[in-house]
């Protein structure tokens, strides 16, 4: 009798997944956790411990379900995906292999190897938990010189019907409500308490594995409070559209200090995951918004993150790939500064957003983009050192995903396949969507000196060095009338700034 071994990678933790369809009762489920995948690069200690919990939990409840699993647990040692298929299908005998696609560029190349390396059938399905195929976002993008986000989002509209009126048109008559999802915190706003989840008894042990072999990545480990059931995913997700996501659409782009979550969903890392599915996601707050619950540019700015952003820079990292992590438009080329590793800077918006992400493993998208990718992008990092961070320091970061919002949307590495410009911004923007300002050594008012906020010069300077290459694109036009029209006092001043804020950023001292 044939036995196909079901091998489950710890982002596809789906009951519904793929390479289980079709499961014969003497199949048997592989899952493992193995070194070269939690190590590959120095991975956030909550981020090991989130997926590990998951998988465990997941795989529980495989059992439960009276799937036979085998399940290899980092104890063992085993140090590749390769290892462990080789030794389960010898442990098993099993005569083929069954897999979903990986959902990154090197996983999918190990896995159309290892038929030829195992010397057994290896049976590769598609990963259907996208709304888009890889081909239908390359139908789309033939022939395109601009790969825009809100075309794409629009194609994905149609197809799925979310937001949607009777006529085929979008609802309230406007595809995309971003410039109503633009409004800072106001005084004394009330943000909703989250729910807490308990830590069990397989959670407990995953802390202490993290808390011993993983003790020089960074982050912290504790406390640890996120879903890692099923359950518990659609429990926070239920919670999230009846309490969070009403001022969600006003306030998406505000920062306060000492609120890192705001009324942001935080299910990325479960949707990444698989524990919650991205069609019911939006399925959720569709509805809140039919029945009355939840205003439309909330329900629109949330589905949009997830069938326009996500499926978005899906479809750009396969069709960029292999080529698009060596991309560098800019020739940045400055090392990352330690202080993204300790959050130990006196620039107060850089200091909140990375401790943030230091303790929770999580940032929110405008921290991510206008905070810490703006100043990679006006400080020059080179774009592998920040497409590691932002891969290694939070819990939803894959491959796939880091990647092109990191050299396509932050750094314009890519040229502007991405983006039609770059997303360059003095201090004036954090000062306005967030209160970092009014804590900080810098003075955000200031243009120019030691007491000014680096963001203020550094934004300028990033325009000079950069001039031949934007001062054609249509978006920039007039912020360069304005720099045309800057003395050369100024922008001398901006020079010098610039030259001495580089040099103390060298030294650690900033």
């Amino acid at each position: 009798m044939t036995k196909a071994l079901r091998f489950i990678l710890g982002d596809q933790l789906s009951a519904d997944i793929s390479c289980l369809r079709g499961i014969a009762p003497n199949d048997v489920v592989l899952m493992c956790e193995v070194c070269e995948e939690a190590t590959y690069v120095r991975h956030h200690k909550k981020k090991i411990a989130f997926l590990f919990s998951a998988m465990r939990h997941f795989a529980e409840e495989l059992g439960d379900a009276g799937h036979t699993l085998d399940y290899v647990r980092f104890e063992a040692c085993v140090g590749s995906f390769t290892d462990a298929l080789s030794e389960a299908a010898r442990r098993h005998e099993a005569d083929r292999i069954v897999v979903t696609e990986a959902s990154e560029w090197r996983v999918l190349e190990m896995q159309r190897g290892w038929a030829e390396t195992l010397g057994i059938d290896v049976e590769i399905r598609p990963d259907d938990r996208f709304i888009a195929t890889k081909q239908e976002f390359a139908d789309w993008a033939k022939d395109r010189k601009e790969l825009r986000m809100e075309f794409f989002y629009r194609e994905m509209r149609r197809k799925t019907g979310y937001l949607m009126d009777a006529n085929g048109g979008p609802e309230g008559g406007q595809w995309n409500y971003d410039k109503d999802n633009r409004d800072p915190l106001p005084e004394g706003a009330k943000v909703p308490k989250r729910p807490d989840f308990s830590v069990d008894g397989i959670t407990e042990d995953v802390i202490d594995l993290v808390a011993k072999r993983f003790a020089d990545h960074p982050g912290e480990l504790e406390p640890f409070n996120y879903p890692v059931t099923r359950r518990q995913a659609t429990y926070y997700l239920n919670w999230f559209i009846g309490e969070a996501l009403p001022s969600f659409g006003d306030f998406q782009d505000a920062m306060q200090q000492g609120e890192p979550l705001l009324f942001h969903s935080h299910l990325s890392a479960l949707i990444n995951c698989g524990l919650l599915d991205p069609a019911e996601c939006c399925e959720k707050a569709e509805t809140a918004w039919r029945e009355g619950s939840v205003p439309l540019n909330a329900a629109e700015g949330f589905i949009r993150q997830i069938i326009g952003w996500r499926e978005y820079v899906r479809g750009v990292y396969w069709l960029k790939m292999p080529d698009y992590r060596d991309a560098n438009a800019l020739s940045a080329g400055r090392d990352l500064p330690d202080f993204f590793w300790t959050g130990d800077t006196q620039m107060n918006c850089l200091r909140q957003s990375i401790s943030e992400t230091l303790e929770n493993a999580y940032a929110h998208h405008i921290q991510r983009l206008m905070v810490l990718g703006n100043f990679a992008l006006l400080a020059g990092f080179e774009p592998k050192q920040v497409q590691d961070w932002y891969l290694e320091i939070y819990h939803d970061a894959y491959d796939w995903v880091e990647m092109p919002n990191v050299v396509g949307m932050i750094l314009y590495a890519d040229g502007g396949v991405v983006a039609s410009k770059p997303y360059a911004a003095s201090g004036a923007y954090i000062n306005r969507m967030s209160d970092y300002c009014g804590s900080c050594r810098y003075s955000v008012t200031k243009k120019n000196g030691a007491k000014a906020c680096p963001f203020n010069y550094l934004y300028w300077n990033f325009l000079i060095e950069n001039r031949d290459r934007f001062r054609d694109n249509h978006r920039m036009r007039m912020i360069y009338k304005t720099l045309d029209r800057m003395g050369d006092e100024k922008t001398i001043a901006v020079k010098e700034d610039s030259a001495r804020f580089f040099k103390a950023l060298s030294h650690g001292e900033i």
